[in-house]
């Protein structure tokens, strides 16, 4: 089967580039290091006598948040190093920001093609390969296989429409990912789902999501008070958060913010667009709504706002910290797989979203479970509900303990992730 992959990928990757050129165009930022994506790599350093090489792919900027904790505890006992790749201008753009000096190189994730991929390989030798959540590569696969080389998926996760797909080819998903030494689901579902494709139980072992590790600093009442004014906000009243939002959201976000201002609510609009080159986009939007509004990226506010538009990378975290209540996007129909709600509950705020989060199904059911939550059905219902814990902030932040204990209750997926990766490497220490 990897014979017809390496057949069929260059002109399949040939049809799809304009797509994908135009997509890298409109985000930007893909000039340096682009020959990475053709096999060119970073200088790495000599090879350390008794030190592993961990070679770890984070797609994007999620991800390259969420693996922080993972790589602090794989470097802790100073016998791993780590060469990071990314696939994205931001996650790559965050990783020299964020962990330039902790690991030995940082490069673009090659083209999956059998030349490109090999070169890679005889320059990084790693002595294992993570793959993060649904990152699942055939060619990069095989060239571990071929090398005796043990890959790990940690946080694997596996969509309701990924798991429909594999469930029709079964033969051909043994065949292009059963060189995987080791799953690290992220849910038991997963896990389930994994074992039902035919992939050996015995290589399968529930971790839990490592993004539930991930700690993040409070913003001090300074910060938080410069932060608002920055963004236009007054000093005090309301902020309503749509995080991670994707197309037609900031639309129902605008009509729940306009009803919960007929109420008589002192509320502002804080807008954070899953991709940051949409901002364009929501622009015409919000041209065409008579508020004022501004956009993080163009500085300052220079004045008072009804909506403020976080169009920069990195700082969802911070930006969650100011918000009393959060809709977690894509997740109003006719999206469903729902970004992650955990940092919002991490942070201690009252949370609603759609009514499906495929991606996040178990981790949406608990906090609705536990009182952190609300499901909406649609943007009606969303307006409806914002106005209702808007108009009880007392509500609000008894869901936002309830998340924070939640979340508290749920961590430790690094400690058994770590200790797996190390088992895999030897090192049983």
């Amino acid at each position: 089967m990897i014979w017809l992959y390496r057949f069929l990928f260059p002109p399949l990757m040939l049809l799809a580039s304009p797509y994908y050129l135009r997509r890298m165009l409109r985000r930007g930022g893909y000039g340096p290091g682009f020959s990475q994506r053709f096999g060119a790599t970073p200088t790495l350093p000599a090879r350390r006598q008794g030190v592993r090489r961990i070679w770890i792919q984070a797609v994007s900027v999620g991800e390259m948040l969420a693996i922080g904790p993972l790589l602090e505890a794989l470097l802790a006992r100073g016998d791993i190093e780590l060469y990071l790749t990314t696939t994205t201008s931001t996650g790559y753009k965050l990783a020299c920001e964020r962990y330039a000096t902790k690991v030995a190189a940082i490069a673009y994730f090659p083209i999956d093609s059998w030349f490109f991929s090999s070169r890679v390989w005889r320059k990084v030798k790693p002595d294992l390969v993570i793959l993060t959540e649904g990152e699942r590569w055939p060619e990069h696969i095989r060239q571990a296989s071929s090398r005796g080389v043990p890959v790990v998926c940690v946080n694997a996760r596996m969509s309701d429409r990924g798991f429909a797909r594999m469930r029709g080819f079964r033969s051909a998903v043994l065949s292009l990912f059963g060189g995987v030494s080791r799953w690290l689901p992220c849910s038991l579902q997963d896990a389930e789902r994994l074992v039902e494709l035919g992939f050996p139980a015995e290589r399968i072992t529930p971790t839990g999501n490592i993004k539930l590790d991930v700690t993040i600093a409070p913003l001090s009442e300074t910060e938080r008070a410069r932060l608002r004014a920055e963004l236009g906000f007054p000093e005090r009243g309301l902020i309503f958060l749509g995080s991670s939002t994707w197309p037609g959201e900031e639309a129902a976000m605008l009509e729940a913010f306009r009803a919960a201002r007929v109420k008589g609510l002192a509320v502002t609009l804080l807008l954070v667009p899953r991709h940051a080159e949409r901002r364009a986009e929501v622009r015409v939007l919000l041209e065409g709504s008579g508020l004022r509004f501004h956009f993080r990226s163009t500085g300052v506010a220079a004045g008072p706002v009804d909506v403020a538009v976080g169009d920069t990378t990195g700082e969802l975290r911070k930006l969650t910290q100011l918000a009393d209540l959060v809709f977690v996007g894509k997740s109003l129909p006719p999206h469903h797989e729902g970004q992650t709600p955990i940092e919002a509950a991490a942070i201690g705020k009252a949370i609603v979203f759609g009514p499906k989060l495929s991606n996040f199904r178990e981790i949406s059911r608990d906090l609705s479970a536990c009182g952190a939550a609300v499901h909406v059905v649609d943007a009606e219902g969303l307006a409806e509900v914002a106005c209702q814990l808007l108009s009880d902030p007392a509500r609000c932040q008894v869901m936002g303990k309830a998340a924070q204990t939640w979340h508290h209750t749920n961590q430790g997926a690094i400690g058994r992730t770590v200790a797996a990766v190390r088992a895999e490497l030897g090192l049983v220490h």
